[in-house]
């Protein structure tokens, strides 16, 4: 349990270096948005902003 959660912040952080460094701002932002709307429960918003993440990241 111990091991699969620090798995998953090293995952985030590395994801979220990675985004920063390749995006700027905007990258950041989208992880952002992913994020409030995995917690709120609203996968449109979060489904949006990982389309864009994605096609963004793949242009960068």
């Amino acid at each position: 349990m111990l091991l699969l959660q620090a798995s998953r912040g090293l995952l985030e952080v590395f994801i979220g270096l990675l985004a920063q460094t390749r995006l700027g701002l905007v990258g950041v932002a989208l992880l952002f948005l992913i994020g409030v709307g995995i917690r709120a429960r609203h996968s449109g918003v979060a489904v949006g902003a990982v389309v864009v993440l994605a096609l963004l990241m793949t242009q960068a």
